[in-house]
């Protein structure tokens, strides 16, 4: 039931609802969950919820794509998403701004295999990280 707990947390804490999934690992952890559960139960729950994100802005991008080509400024900002969004996507796991990246990766359509695979190992990598500083 705990791992339950621990993976809705990350899912909702991975989208742009402000609080940490982070703090409720690290009790999860500290109330002797166990680190493979632990580790199992935060980052699918994490890489879920970007997954989330992601087709979150991809399907925005058809309401707002009138208004953004419109723009001379939401046009440059959607070509330098493209031209930069990948290595945006490696401050992806960063608190504030991390999540809200995972949306604009779907609203520049970014290949979603390369994007799951850039920001999920990076949301996996947070958590051993944690474990291994609790250890």
């Amino acid at each position: 039931m705990e791992e339950l707990a621990l993976f809705l947390s990350a899912f909702a804490a991975a989208t742009i609802l402000p609080f940490s999934s982070e703090a409720a690992f690290v009790v999860a952890l500290k109330s002797g969950m166990a680190h493979l559960n632990a580790m199992v139960a935060a980052s699918s729950g994490n890489v879920l919820a970007i997954i989330f994100n992601y087709y979150l802005g991809y399907f925005l991008y058809e309401k707002t794509k009138v208004k953004l080509f419109h723009s001379s400024f939401g046009k440059k900002a959607f070509l330098w998403g493209h031209k930069y969004g990948y290595y945006t996507l490696l401050l992806s796991w960063a608190p504030l701004i991390g999540d809200p990246l995972t949306i604009v990766a779907g609203l520049v359509r970014l290949n979603f295999v390369w994007f799951v695979m850039i920001a999920g190992t990076l949301r996996v990598l947070r958590y051993w990280l944690i474990v291994m500083a609790l250890d």
